[in-house]
């Protein structure tokens, strides 16, 4: 193990297994395909390699989770490192949700953003609970430009 990675045990591997993951900070190239699964398990199509690693290259604090050599989930963020964050693309394999996972990674990158002031995120439909329950509030003067219409009709009033 890196010093860049981190094992925790105790989740759920089903039939009263627990197992043991590993959270790691950097993303290799090797990385990407097994990326790309998870994006697709929870139904996010569009996203290929070449684009994953442009949003992660482009992202200053990241996390990924692993089971033995398996991705099952990820996050990312960017920030100023003082002022203002933004989180992104909180995703967990569909065979590994509700399980903590995505608390997890939350929990880590929130962790590693303890000194900024202000952190930002955008929950994708359905997932605003899950999001309130981690302390996340609704922003009375928070605003977007969406470039796809379909987006557009989804997330903006």
């Amino acid at each position: 193990m890196t010093p860049h990675e981190k094992a925790f045990a105790g989740f759920s591997a089903g039939r009263g297994q627990s197992v043991e993951l590993i959270l790691k900070e950097d993303i290799c190239d090797e990385d990407l395909q097994g990326m790309k699964e998870v994006y697709q398990s929870a139904g996010w199509q569009k996203h290929s390699t070449d684009v994953i690693r442009q949003v992660f290259e482009a992202s200053n604090v990241k996390v990924i989770v692993q089971s033995g050599n398996r991705i099952i989930g990820f996050g990312r963020a960017m920030s100023d490192g003082c002022f203002n964050a933004a989180i992104y693309d909180i995703v967990v394999h569909e065979e590994w949700q509700n399980r903590g996972i995505a608390r997890k990674i939350l929990s880590n990158l929130l962790d590693r953003l303890k000194d900024v002031s202000c952190v930002h995120l955008i929950s994708t439909t359905g997932n605003e609970e899950f999001y309130r329950k981690c302390g996340f509030r609704k922003v009375k003067t928070g605003m977007a430009r969406y470039v796809r219409p379909e987006l557009s009709d989804e997330y903006l009033e």
